[in-house]
């Protein structure tokens, strides 16, 4: 099953090519009128390092207000080097926790033998191209719930960080689309006010198609006593729907930072994108002041920069060129002969992420599972995608989102340290997630060739950690930019993360055996198996099999100067340097929702702090 899997992926991959360059001809066009060929050791107002979500957010803006900008981007357009990545429902090609599962538009990252995932080696998917993680994500956009963004604007001392503070900058990037009156998810509530849509470049919107078994596991949500949510974009993140996801709704189509800002948007003449190119260092003159960027594509050369630098190099790479450079803790950058410019010790500490595990069941209804284990269903779903952009392959299988604390009845007993951990989080910050995934998850090694043979279907819940008190590290493993980062995740390194997932795993178990889903599965749990019942198994399940959602964020904290932790203020300007900025996950103080959206909010927040105060 796993080559005919792979052959017909691979046919969809092949077509969606030939796609790029027919039914997208403005592929070409904008590729060229970003300069292929842009000049070596030039001088710019602003040269900004990555080229994802928020590093094109921000470049793009400064260029709309008349700044000359260069963008610097290892990889290139995912439109022409990865194009199956357009469709939704391709969403978890190249994301398998193994990392022969990678894509050419991914970096490769890899934390290895991860004691809170069963010491597995598990691949890290970011993103390698213009648009970055935003052309591998799975599209999900929610924003905080109002207490996150309190804690936020607390942690930097700056009150204009409140969610109504906020909100315009949500706002301006994000432009709502009401679901499809056809589609199941029709009659989903929303709050149109929560956005603006004049000239927001963002498409946010729902897939033309609903899974059916999200219609399920929403009755049983409801059924167990968690309400249906109002919308999950007005600050608040509790109840279920679905969810609205980054789609362009007009031909079905991811909407990247890259498709949002540059594809459609005629006022970046001024911005330069440097494809294909290595940050190796960040320059700065005798007065620590940032002055450029060393940079190489086939030789090295410089970039200048004659009002800032702005890093937006990602949650593990915004720390590691940091510390390249001479910027990080003392002891970790005399250990590879580093020059010292700002003795940081909190650059690449602090990391945040979010895990997901859960049951599987046969179903009755289709599921992902179809398009990899029969060819008829898959050139089904891709000529009803490529003729009339409808069906399945318009969803990347993940559209139904529940948050909540855990409920009295399943919360488990906590120490009192753990209990105080938990404790720091406000109340309308929920402590798990689940996500109704309409296929066969197991442990993720491979989501498209791991599901089970034809003709059955498999669905999952998942729950996912979204309070978690474990923190990670990345850390260099050389002075040379191009060896890699060492992630060290920690997942389940405390005991309230442990706890809570044992206790969100009976959760999910119960919305399963819930009489509201009877109707609809097929026999028992058919993973990991009803005889797994005590906690101590039930936590070996979840080690074994759990994988990240892809949230790492907080590796270059934004915090106050007497925080020893803290990387940037609350201007996202780096602490002990001049002229430098970094502006992306990375510079998150704490993180309570997806990265996609925050991500746009910080880009567009720091952006017009800079074009007001310059």
């Amino acid at each position: 099953m796993f080559y005919s899997s792979l052959t017909r992926w691979a046919a969809f991959a092949a077509f969606m090519s030939f796609l790029g360059f027919t039914q997208y001809p403005g592929t070409l066009r904008y590729r060229k009128s970003f300069n292929v060929w842009p000049p070596w050791d030039a001088t710019f107002d602003y040269v900004v390092v990555g080229g994802g979500t928020a590093g094109i957010t921000i470049a793009s803006r400064l260029a709309q207000n008349g700044s000359t900008v260069a963008v610097i981007e290892a990889g290139d357009y995912y439109e022409l080097t990865h194009p199956t990545t357009r469709v939704p429902g391709a969403a978890a090609i190249g994301i398998g926790a193994n990392v022969e599962t990678a894509t050419n538009i991914d970096w490769k990252f890899v934390a290895n033998k991860v004691p809170g995932a069963g010491y597995r080696d598990i691949h890290y998917a970011r993103g390698k191209c213009v648009g970055g993680s935003s052309a591998l994500n799975y599209m999900i956009y929610h924003r905080p719930p109002r207490g996150a963004m309190d804690k936020w604007a607390e942690a930097v001392n700056d009150p204009s960080y409140k969610f109504d503070d906020v909100l315009p900058f949500y706002q301006k990037t994000a432009k709502f689309t009401e679901p499809d009156p056809q589609s199941g998810n029709a009659d989903t509530p929303y709050n149109k006010s929560a956005f603006w849509n004049i000239g927001s470049p963002l498409h946010v919107s729902f897939p033309r198609y609903a899974m059916p078994f999200s219609r399920w596991v929403g009755k049983a949500l409801t059924a167990m006593g968690l309400p249906e949510a109002e919308d999950f974009n007005s600050g608040r993140l509790s109840g279920h729907q679905f969810c609205t996801m980054t789609i362009r709704p007009f031909d079905e189509s991811r909407c990247s930072s890259e498709a949002a800002f540059l594809q459609y948007d005629n006022h970046v003449g001024l911005m330069t994108i440097y494809q294909n190119t290595l940050a190796k260092k960040i320059l700065f003159d005798n007065k620590k002041r940032a002055t450029g960027i060393r940079a190489n594509k086939y030789w090295d050369f410089t970039l200048t920069a004659t009002k800032e630098v702005i890093i937006s190099a990602g949650v593990f790479q915004s720390p590691q060129l940091l510390m390249v450079s001479g910027v990080g803790p003392a002891a970790t950058l005399q250990e590879y002969g580093i020059p010292i410019i700002s003795n940081l010790p909190g650059v690449g500490q602090n990391m945040w992420d979010h895990v997901f595990f859960g049951p599987s069941y046969q179903v009755k209804v289709s599921t992902f599972s179809m398009l990899a284990q029969s060819s008829f269903w898959f050139a089904a779903q891709l000529a009803s995608y490529s003729f009339w952009r409808s069906g399945m392959l318009t969803n990347p299988s993940t559209d139904y989102l529940a948050f909540e604390k855990i409920p009295i009845p399943w919360r488990p007993s906590l120490s009192a340290e753990a209990e105080h951990e938990l404790s720091w989080f406000p109340d309308d910050w929920p402590e798990v997630e689940y996500l109704a995934a309409s296929a066969y998850v197991g442990n993720f090694s491979d989501p498209y060739a791991q599901q089970p043979e034809w003709p059955n279907q498999y669905a999952s819940i998942i729950g996912c950690l979204v309070a978690p008190t474990s923190r990670g590290n990345v850390t260099i493993q050389s002075a040379d930019i191009r060896d890699l980062p060492i992630i060290s995740p920690n997942w389940l390194n405390s005991e309230a993360d442990r706890k809570l997932a044992v206790s969100a795993y009976r959760r999910v178990r119960d919305t399963f055996q819930h009489p509201a889903m009877k109707d609809v599965l097929v026999g028992q749990e058919y993973f990991p198996g009803m005889k797994h019942q005590s906690d101590k198994e039930l936590l070996g399940i979840v080690q074994k099999t759990m994988m990240t959602i892809f949230h790492a964020s907080c590796t270059c904290k934004m915090g106050v100067q007497d925080d020893l932790s803290a990387v940037v203020d609350n201007r996202a300007r780096v602490f002990g340097v001049t002229n430098l900025r970094v502006v992306d996950a990375s510079a998150f103080p704490l993180f309570a929702a997806r990265s996609s959206a925050v991500n746009h909010m910080l880009a567009e927040k720091i952006a017009d702090n800079i074009i007001n105060n310059s």
